[in-house]
């Protein structure tokens, strides 16, 4: 099966430069110099590859968007933060083939005409920061980086900053805020990076499973890239596939393989032989899905239309035995935790949902508790700055939608013969107090 961004994965000291040399890092830099910025932007627009962070914005599109006629110098940042629970799979590029990212910076940097980019990486990462960092230091030795890039008339300076731990910063505002120096709290749009980025200059925010794709894409074309994938969702990517698998792993799979597939194929089945009760298909942020919504091909369009997200591609798999009441604890209490505390709905609304399905597992449920959930989820989402108060929220409704009945049935073990009415409440007010 065709590896690309992974094919170096296994192979003894794959992280050094003469190791990634000789398996073809850095091979692609002359056919990109030899284009023209706006001619590799449009190969990248026409490859249709998406931004593999979350998103999935056509990278080559979010490239077109700087502008122009700006005097400000033009910057290139690398969101190396995955803190998407369920997600593995940047790390993997960063520990085995840090070459092969910088290769993807240096072209990208050609094609915006950037002469700086930096690297935020996740806090807790540090076998990834030493590699990275040791790449760099490689490539500036060798000539690959600083003031003339492989003797082109081309300067660029890469940087690695690192993150504190905090799931906000892989927004890409709150990344910048951060890598500014200050509190990672996600800015207003518009004005969007590609016009007021880091230090209010244009800015494009790839992800670095993305970046690490680009010289691919110069290496085969455009079209044949694009023909790798699904319509609109070209080339591979990595999925992360956990939970009650036989075998739970990272695997680089063409841009639409069916989520069956993946499951009962490629990660070899539920474990136990037990059925398959539930499926996260885009890291815990993405609505959950059913065993007979299995059938979809894994693309950014192919979920949207069932309801869910590509997302990071983290895979979890649930089986017979999870209490979905149980799992749905573990997500909330995550993104009440991670919550920046800026947007009102969200601090407020996640942690009061923690407050809930805990009250609920502590068999001290009360009537109303589970459209209460529903209540406070659908008043937070379209209600934040940042994505995150959706990420947050669907995941609730999606899971108490779909298993309603477990969670009516924990409520009823802790409710005594005889109730009180509950009463109806207006938009944004609780249906029971807390």
């Amino acid at each position: 099966m065709l590896k690309l961004v992974t094919k170096n994965v296994g192979i003894e000291n794959s992280h050094t430069l003469s190791v990634a040399r000789s398996h073809g890092a850095y091979s692609r830099l002359e056919a990109a110099f030899a284009m023209t910025p706006e001619a590799l932007t449009a190969e990248v627009i026409k490859s249709n590859l998406r931004g593999l962070g979350g998103a999935g914005f056509p990278a080559g599109r979010k490239w077109s968007f700087l502008p122009k006629d700006s005097p400000k110098p033009r910057y290139l940042v690398v969101n190396g933060d995955e803190g998407e629970p369920g997600t593995c799979k940047d790390k993997i590029i960063m520990i085995h083939d840090p070459h092969l990212l910088i290769e993807g910076i240096i072209i990208t940097c050609w094609a915006i005409q950037s002469h700086k980019a930096f690297i935020y990486i996740r806090g807790e990462y540090d076998l990834p920061v030493e590699h990275v960092e040791q790449a760099i230091v490689e490539a500036k030795a060798a000539g690959i980086l600083g003031e003339t890039v492989m003797g082109h008339d081309f300067a660029l300076d890469i940087v690695v900053h690192r993150g504190a731990g905090a799931y906000i910063c892989g927004e890409e505002t709150a990344l910048l805020e951060s890598l500014e120096g200050k509190r990672g709290w996600p800015r207003l749009k518009p004005p969007f990076p590609a016009v007021e980025g880091y230090m209010r200059c244009p800015t494009v925010v790839n992800n670095v499973e993305t970046l690490s794709y680009v010289p691919y894409v110069v290496e085969m074309g455009a079209q044949p890239f694009a023909d790798l994938g699904s319509e609109r969702n070209g080339g591979l990517r990595m999925y992360s596939i956990s939970g009650r698998v036989n075998r739970p792993g990272v695997y680089e799979l063409p841009m639409g393989t069916p989520l069956r597939e993946m499951i009962y194929d490629h990660a070899q089945g539920v474990t136990g032989g037990r059925a398959l009760k539930a499926v996260i298909p885009g890291g815990s942020s993405a609505p959950i899905l059913t065993p007979d919504e299995i059938d979809v091909p894994m693309d950014f369009d192919s979920l949207a239309k069932r309801g869910t997200m590509l997302g990071s591609a983290g895979v979890i798999v649930f089986d017979e035995t999870v209490s979905m009441v149980e799992a749905l604890k573990v997500i909330i209490r995550f993104y009440a935790h991670e919550s920046c505390g800026q947007c009102t709905p969200c601090r407020e609304g996640t942690a009061w949902l923690e407050k809930i399905v805990e009250r609920i597992l502590d068999l001290g449920g009360r009537p109303g508790d589970v459209d209460n959930m529903l209540r406070i989820s659908r008043n937070i989402m379209g209600n934040t700055i940042c994505p995150f108060g959706d990420g947050a929220a669907l995941p609730v409704v999606s899971c108490v939608t779909k298993f309603r009945p477990e969670f009516e049935a924990w409520v009823r073990r802790g409710q005594p013969v005889t109730t009180l009415p509950v009463r109806e409440a207006h938009i944004g007010e609780p249906v029971a107090a807390v």
